[in-house]
């Protein structure tokens, strides 16, 4: 693909950070560090003024003609996701797609081409706060919401504000090659690659607290000795209850099963030590209840999307 006109398109209500990591990285000279640049413009019907989340407003702006000729067009978040952008925006889109061009969508900008029917039966990904209302809107999609950003045929999408950063280099990767895309990422103070998705991101979820007070003091008393192995049989004997009896009140109780709610409770206390960064992999292992770093890193990179040592390094105090 021969990009040589990208164009951003808004609707209104825009976000500042993700329009400006386009014209970052598409509307700045990098010809000084030998980056080809690209013919860039922010489009908005009509060319009308449009605001930002911040309170201040954009004008100077072209028309959607801009971007019914661009190569790559980007659409950032603008408010609001629950309701489609204006019509001219989705019909701009839509002829972009079918005319062969590439169509990326940052943040809640995946809605915008949900909206516009690009989506269905394609990989796309979506910031883990929005996935429950996004898939209800638009089931045919097929959402991967472990990647920072996914690119499925020229239809490009990235799941939160930063992840535009992610999404842009791969952009500069395919179009102007590794070196261009490093150079860049060097410049921004950027990495040129983010190992892990976005679960290692994601805030969990506070444990449920069980009206079952059984359950509940079960569950203290197994945070309290997340060092230790534990047992179905051994839990529903120390609860009095069978163990039929206690599988199905710790499910009504938490929503989920016992070993899948100790493996979270043992990762979200893995994090927790590997941002403090006192201990060892091999220690965290234990303290957590592993058998070895190794059985560690296993669960963690499997759930987490990246391994612990890349979680210290990313998210260390």
């Amino acid at each position: 693909m021969d990009v040589t006109r990208v164009a951003v398109v808004l609707a209104d209500h825009v976000s500042p950070f993700e329009l400006g990591v386009a014209c970052e990285v598409f509307g700045t000279d990098r010809s000084a560090d030998g980056i080809e640049g690209w013919d860039f413009g922010v489009c908005s019907p009509a060319g009308a003024p449009v605001s930002s989340w911040s309170g201040f407003g954009l004008s100077g702006l072209h028309g959607l003609d801009f971007a019914a000729s661009a190569d790559l067009l980007i659409v950032p978040t603008c408010a609001p996701r629950t309701a489609p952008p204006p019509s001219p925006v989705l019909d701009v889109l839509r002829d972009a797609a079918a005319r062969g061009a590439w169509v990326a969508g940052f943040c809640a900008g995946v809605f915008t081409l949900g909206y516009a029917g690009l989506l269905d039966g394609r990989r796309c990904t979506v910031h883990w706060v929005y996935e429950a209302e996004f898939r209800a809107r638009f089931p045919a999609a097929s959402v991967d919401t472990q990647a920072l950003y996914a690119d499925d045929g020229g239809v490009l999408t990235s799941a939160g504000t930063v992840a535009a950063v992610d999404l842009c280099l791969h952009l500069v990767r395919r179009l102007r090659g590794v070196t261009a895309a490093t150079t860049l990422a060097r410049r921004m103070v950027a990495a040129p690659f983010r190992a892990g998705g976005q679960a290692q991101f994601v805030q969990a979820p506070v444990p449920r607290v069980s009206d079952d007070s059984v359950v509940a003091e079960a569950l203290e008393w197994v945070e309290r000795r997340l060092d230790q192995p534990f047992t179905v049989a051994e839990l529903a004997r120390r609860s009095g209850l069978g163990e039929r009896t206690f599988l199905r009140r710790f499910s009504a109780a938490t929503g989920t099963t016992p070993h899948r709610w100790l493996t979270e409770r043992r990762l979200d206390r893995a994090q927790a030590l590997l941002e403090e960064g006192r201990l060892s992999v091999e220690d965290i292992a234990a303290a957590c209840g592993y058998a070895s770093s190794a059985a560690l890193r296993h669960q963690f990179t499997r759930l987490r999307g990246t391994s612990p040592s890349s979680y210290r390094t990313a998210f260390r105090g």
